[in-house]
């Protein structure tokens, strides 16, 4: 039996945490009465700064319960950091790794079929979702949209999936010899290359609390995710620069006939959108292009992405 571990960040949870702690040791006493999993198998919660008691609740579970541990990082990292940090702690300790979100949108009776096909030899499993039901109709039109976007940009990334996902030690530790300073999961660990599967589930409504993905962090997290993944936003302000070019090409030859033919005045309107239109377009390039180099400028300072403060752990 190889032993799990199970990587939950948290960030503000004090509302949802006794009760995704109660599903979870269920689960995990369940896989262990049924020796799909080692009982030194574990729970794992990341603290990533939160600002309630979230941090007091985890001491407290693992006081009361060892298969519960915990990780509180010196400060907020962001959901991405704070993943990273739990998987790169416990790949010390584990066979095999899930993570998953505090909320239990993600169907935990899917854990099951993950440790399956580990055992088949995959050492990646994605969680995926089935259906968006319980999303509204402007969340669905954007996930599907900012998927297919990602693909045509070249980034390999699983559909409908998010975070949710078991990796085995060995992809841990390849995860590990990726060093980017703007990590973005999702792209990342489909580059890995190992065997891969899925297991498909319907996802449920948040326990309790509010989502800590609100609409202006969601596209921040989606520019992330294009910008660290792939250059073709530079590629489309190129090929955006051509035409402009052929254009400008265009009206140049225009603007002789019509000076040949006795038309000299030109139009007010014509020059001011054109002046407007390039102008918004140029500044926009260079906002893109300046996200290159901001992301470069980080890459080349090499600093640490988090900061563990503490790990509750079998030791302790």
């Amino acid at each position: 039996m190889d032993t799990l571990y199970l990587v939950i960040p948290c960030y503000n949870e004090e509302e949802v945490l006794p009760e995704t702690a109660r599903q979870l040791l269920s689960k995990m006493q369940t896989l262990m009465e049924s020796k799909k999993i080692s009982e030194k198998s574990r729970i794992v919660f990341v603290n990533d700064g939160s600002r309630d008691r979230t941090w007091e609740i985890i001491k407290q579970f693992h006081r009361e319960e060892p298969i519960y541990q915990g990780i509180c990082l010196s400060r907020n990292r962001g959901h991405q950091n704070a993943l990273l940090a739990g998987l790169m702690t416990v790949k010390a300790y584990c066979d095999m790794a899930i993570s998953l979100d505090a909320d239990l949108q993600d169907d935990i009776n899917a854990i099951d079929e993950m440790v399956e096909k580990y055992y088949a030899g995959n050492d990646i499993v994605y969680g995926v979702r089935s259906a968006r039901d319980t999303d509204t109709f402007f969340k669905k039109f954007t996930a599907q949209g900012y998927y297919k976007m990602m693909h045509h940009m070249g980034t390999d990334i699983v559909y409908n999936h998010a975070d949710y996902r078991l990796m085995s030690k060995r992809a841990l530790h390849a995860l590990e010899d990726f060093k980017e300073v703007n990590m973005f999961l999702r792209g990342v660990v489909p580059l890995i290359g190992y065997k891969s599967d899925c297991v498909y589930y319907a996802r449920k409504e948040r326990l309790a609390g509010e989502s800590k993905y609100p609409l202006r962090k969601m596209l921040s997290f989606a520019w992330e995710g294009i910008t660290s993944m792939s250059t073709k936003p530079i590629t489309i302000i190129t090929r955006l620069g051509i035409v402009i070019f052929l254009v400008s090409i265009a009206m140049l030859v225009y603007s002789v006939i019509r000076h040949f033919a006795g038309a000299t005045t030109t139009g007010w309107t014509s020059l001011i959108v054109s002046i407007w239109a390039i102008g918004g377009l140029q500044l926009l390039a260079i906002g893109i292009i300046g996200q290159y180099v901001g992301k470069a400028y980080l890459e080349t300072k090499e600093r640490p992405k988090y900061f563990v403060e503490t790990y509750l752990s079998d030791e302790e």
